[in-house]
Order: C-alpha cells, then sequence, then structure tokens
C-alpha cells in the first residue's frame, strides 16, 4: 500500500517526510498503458514528479489542487502531476519527440535553455475573480553571476524552487521506477510564521537563516546518502534508522496517497460544447462519432449524434 509518513526531529527546526507509491503508482502506469505507454526515461520523470507533488501538497495542507508542471524545448513538450488534497494524484506528459536512451532532465525539457517549472495551487473554494496561485522557475541556477548551470535532476529543480518561493532550507530526493516512486523531504522550519507557497509570513527572517541551521544541514548531509537503490526498496521504518538513528523522531499517523483521475463524461461534454456545435457536427459527420481519450488514465469517451 501507498503511504506517506510525517516526522519532526525532537528538539530541531527540522521536518520530515518519506513516501512511497507502490500500487498507486503501478495503477498509474496501467491505466496510461491502455493507450500507449510513455519511454521508461519519460516514466522516470513523471514518477519523480508525482512523489515530489504528494510530499509538497501534505507539506502545505492547501485545500486545493497542488499542480506541478515542467515544461520546454525538448522532445518532452510538458510533464504534469496533479494532487489533490486527499493525496489522489495523477500525471501525464506530451511528448513530441523521439526520447533518447538514457536520457535526463535537461535532454528530455530543457534542450535550448527554455525549460521552466511551475507550481500552480487552485483552490477548490476559489471566490469570483480570484486566480490560482502560481510560481515559476527556470531549469537552471546562477550563483553570484557565473554562467547558467543547467540543473540536471526534478528533485534539483525543486529544492530550488522551494528556497526562492519559501525562503526554506530544503533537501529532497527521489527516485522511480516501474514499480514505486518514492521520496525524501527534509525541510528547516520556519522561524516566524508557517511557510507556505501561498504566503510567507516571516519571509525576511527566514531568508537571512537561508544556510545557516547547523542542524538542517546535518541532516540534510545524512539524507542525501540514501542511494536511489535503497529509497526504492527499503521500508520507510528502515530507511528513517539507517540514516538518523541518532536522532529522536517523532513520527505521526502514515497517509495513504492514491491514483485517481477526474475526468467524466460531463467534463468531455462540456470541452465539446466549448468547441461549438459546428465543429462538434463536423467531427460526428466526418467519423460518425467522436472519441476522446484521457491523457491521464487513458479512459476512452465516444459521442455520437444522439
Amino acid at each position: 500500500m501507498s503511504e506517506l509518513h510525517k516526522f519532526l526531529f525532537d528538539g530541531l527546526p527540522v521536518r520530515g517526510m518519506l513516501v512511497r507509491l507502490t500500487d498507486s503508482w503501478q495503477e498509474a502506469l496501467r491505466r496510461r498503458a491502455t493507450v500507449g505507454a510513455f519511454a521508461p526515461e519519460v516514466r522516470v520523470l513523471l514518477g519523480e514528479m508525482a512523489a515530489a507533488g504528494v510530499l509538497m501538497q501534505a507539506n502545505i495542507k492547501f485545500n486545493g489542487a497542488l499542480v506541478l508542471q515542467i515544461f520546454g524545448d525538448g522532445p518532452v513538450k510538458l510533464a504534469v502531476a496533479e494532487v489533490q488534497p486527499d493525496l489522489a494524484f495523477r500525471c501525464t506528459a506530451k511528448v513530441v519527440g523521439e526520447v533518447p536512451p538514457g536520457a535526463g532532465l535537461e535532454a528530455m525539457l530543457n534542450l535550448h535553455g527554455q525549460g521552466r517549472c511551475a507550481i500552480t495551487l487552485d483552490p477548490l473554494d476559489r471566490l469570483p475573480g480570484q486566480q490560482p496561485y502560481q510560481g515559476v522557475v527556470p531549469l537552471f541556477n546562477v550563483t553570484h553571476g557565473d554562467q547558467p548551470e543547467p540543473l540536471q535532476q526534478v528533485s534539483q529543480v525543486l529544492e530550488h524552487y522551494m528556497l526562492q518561493s519559501e525562503q526554506l532550507d530544503t533537501r529532497l530526493i527521489l527516485a522511480a521506477d516501474d514499480s514505486q516512486a518514492a521520496g525524501l523531504l527534509i525541510q528547516r522550519l520556519p522561524m516566524q510564521g508557517q511557510g507556505n507557497l501561498e504566503g510567507r509570513p516571516g519571509a525576511a527572517r527566514n531568508e537571512d537563516d537561508i544556510g545557516l541551521s547547523e542542524a538542517f544541514n546535518r541532516i540534510a548531509l545524512l539524507a542525501g546518502t540514501l542511494t536511489r537503490d535503497e529509497l526504492l526498496t527499503l521500508d520507510a521504518q528502515t530507511v528513517l534508522h539507517r540514516l538518523f538513528w541518532e536522532d529522536r523522531l517523532t513520527r505521526f499517523e502514515p497517509l495513504h496517497p492514491r491514483f485517481a483521475c477526474r475526468c467524466s463524461s460531463d467534463r468531455v461534454r462540456g470541452m465539446l460544447r466549448g468547441l461549438g456545435r459546428e465543429e462538434s457536427e463536423s467531427l460526428i459527420a466526418e467519423r460518425g462519432l467522436v472519441e476522446v481519450g484521457c491523457d491521464f488514465c487513458g479512459l476512452q469517451y465516444r459521442f455520437d449524434a444522439v
């Protein structure tokens, strides 16, 4: 069963989360395979994004959808993972060219430096005229006036994003294969207020503290020793004990992320109405029916003239 574990380091301004998407991730891949499986490199990308999205949604406790998007100028035009407040997730990608074997983030989405990562928070109880919150960062890092350095991993992009948006030190480890997607998040707790992607009380104070927490730096260093194979094969108890056996942890009851798609025939009908009556009728006249497939779950919807 897929699980997300939250924990605090007793007496230290550091929190953590560990997620393992097992059956839910396998279901996501199985559903997608009904309309054509993605290349292995794209599956790894989406698995890491799904794990990261679940971690971030659980971290901010937002009453709405968290949508993580990476888009750019490579053979993968867009990759997206969406996570609801109950940790139901779905993900998909738009692939426009051949993905080279072993391709990483730069080769898939940032060939010419145009790649971007966006995180959108879309509230369920959005008021009239209210727009979703969105933050965007490039897929490269610039330090001390140096030339832009392309980021090679989803975890690096999101660490950069969290630093920019929350002014909080974050260490993120991600891994995925066809059996599971997993992630470990370690974050320094804000000194004032509550760190949040929407609003940042005490942001100036938090920015002053970046990189200065000895406790966080030590724990982040330990987290960085976790290998991909360990993250994908060891259970949560073993991972936490191996990394942090010298620290006292307060652990909370695990949560259970799941794969779920929000597509429906009503939503598809609404989309067809948006095309206009003439356009819809021309499609039916040409093909005898309109067939629409969901990119997230592979479900096919068919509508005839009736």
